[in-house]
C-alpha cells in the first residue's frame, strides 16, 4: 500500500468512526457528556441507529471523494449531493436520516437551477459547519497546488451549500491543516506551518475583511480588538464551545487534535464536548486519521463501521486519482 493510499484510508477511515461514535449522541449536552461519557460505540440513542452508523457528515464527504475519484468538478459534486438527498446514496444503510437547514435548502435551490457555484447561503446566519464537515477530501486533490489555487478550490466547494466568507475561511484552515499533516508527522508542527501559510495568505490576498478573518484569532492566533486572548492551543475545555456554528466545530476540533496525542483520545474528547457530537466528531476525526493512521483506529470501532469496505475501496480509488 502507497503512502498516499495509507493517508486517504487514515483519514476516510478516521472520519467515519469519529462520526459513528457522536451520531447516538446528538444534541446531548457536554454535562450529560460528563456524567456519561462515550467510552466507545454505541447503539441506538438520538437517531435510533445500529452502532457505526455514520451521519450526512461523512457521506457528503464520500459525494465529494466520489468527484475527485472521478475527476470532476462542482458539478458533479453538486448532483452527487442532491442524489444523497433526494435517493439515498452513500447512505449508510439506505436511508437519509440527517440533514443541516442550510444544505438541505441549498440542494433545494439546485435542484430549482441555480448554479452550484451560486446555491449555498452568504447570509450571516448561514454559517453553520456543512461545508467543514465535508471538506476533507479536497485536501488530496489541491496538496500540491499554490495556496492561492487552493484557497479558490475551497472557496467553489464549500460555496454548493454555505457561501459566506466566514464558512470559506474555516474549510480553508481545515484543508491547510490537513495539507500540512501531510507533510508533517508532528501535530504541533504541522498547527504552526498551518497558522503560517494561512496568516501569510491571509496578508497578501484581500479575500476577508479583518473582522471576518477575526473570528478565526484563536486559531491563527491574531489581535482581537487591541488585545490579544488566549490562544486556541492555552485555552481550558470550558472555553471552547461545540455547536453546530462553523467557527466553534474547527476551534473544538483542532483544540481535540493538539490536546491529547493518540486518534481515541481525541475523537472521545470531541464527542464527549456534547451538542453537536457527531461533526465535531467527524472533523477532529478526519485530521487525527491523518495524524496517526488507520493503525490508531481501535479495531473493534472499525469492526462494526457500517459499509467499511466500501469506504475502503473509494480510498484507494481517491488516492489512485490524485497520486
Amino acid at each position: 500500500m502507497s503512502n498516499l493510499t495509507s493517508a486517504v484510508r487514515g483519514a476516510l477511515l478516521g472520519l467515519a468512526v469519529g462520526d459513528a461514535l457522536g451520531v447516538p449522541v446528538e444534541f446531548q449536552s457536554r454535562s450529560i457528556r460528563k456524567l456519561d461519557p462515550v467510552t466507545g460505540m454505541r447503539s441506538y440513542g438520538t437517531h435510533g441507529q445500529p452502532a457505526g452508523t455514520w451521519s450526512d457528515d461523512s457521506s457528503l464527504a464520500f459525494c465529494l471523494a466520489e468527484t475527485i475519484a472521478a475527476g470532476a468538478d462542482i458539478a458533479d459534486s453538486a448532483q452527487r449531493f442532491s442524489h444523497w438527498y433526494e435517493d439515498n446514496y452513500w447512505t449508510p444503510h439506505g436511508k437519509v436520516f440527517d440533514v443541516g437547514i442550510a444544505t438541505a435548502d441549498a440542494l433545494r435551490r439546485i435542484k430549482l437551477g441555480v448554479a452550484p457555484e451560486q446555491s449555498g447561503g452568504k447570509g450571516e446566519y448561514d454559517n453553520g459547519n456543512g461545508s467543514l464537515m465535508r471538506i476533507l477530501p479536497l485536501a488530496f486533490q489541491v496538496r500540491g497546488l499554490p495556496v492561492a489555487e487552493r484557497f479558490e478550490q475551497v472557496r467553489r466547494h464549500s460555496a454548493i451549500t454555505h457561501g459566506h466568507i466566514r464558512s470559506v475561511l474555516g474549510c480553508f484552515i481545515y484543508v491547510e491543516m490537513a495539507c500540512q499533516l501531510l507533510l508533517e508527522p508532528s501535530v504541533m508542527a504541522a498547527y504552526q506551518s498551518m497558522q503560517h501559510t494561512v496568516r501569510e495568505f491571509l496578508t497578501h490576498n484581500p479575500v476577508a475583511s479583518d473582522l471576518e478573518i477575526r473570528h478565526y484569532h484563536r486559531i491563527l492566533e491574531l489581535p482581537y480588538g487591541s488585545y490579544m486572548t488566549e490562544p486556541l492551543v492555552g485555552c481550558q475545555e470550558d472555553e471552547i464551545k461545540s455547536s453546530g456554528y462553523v467557527v466553534h466545530t474547527l476551534e473544538a476540533a483542532l483544540w481535540c487534535l493538539l490536546k491529547y496525542s493518540t486518534y481515541p483520545e481525541t475523537v472521545l474528547a470531541a464527542v464527549n464536548m456534547g451538542e453537536d457530537t457527531d461533526t465535531t466528531g467527524a472533523v477532529a476525526g478526519g485530521l487525527a486519521g491523518l495524524a496517526y493512521g488507520e493503525a490508531a483506529i481501535p479495531a473493534e470501532w472499525l469492526a462494526v463501521l457500517a459499509r467499511r469496505a466500501d469506504i475502503e475501496d473509494l480510498a484507494v480509488r481517491l488516492a489512485n486519482a490524485v497520486g
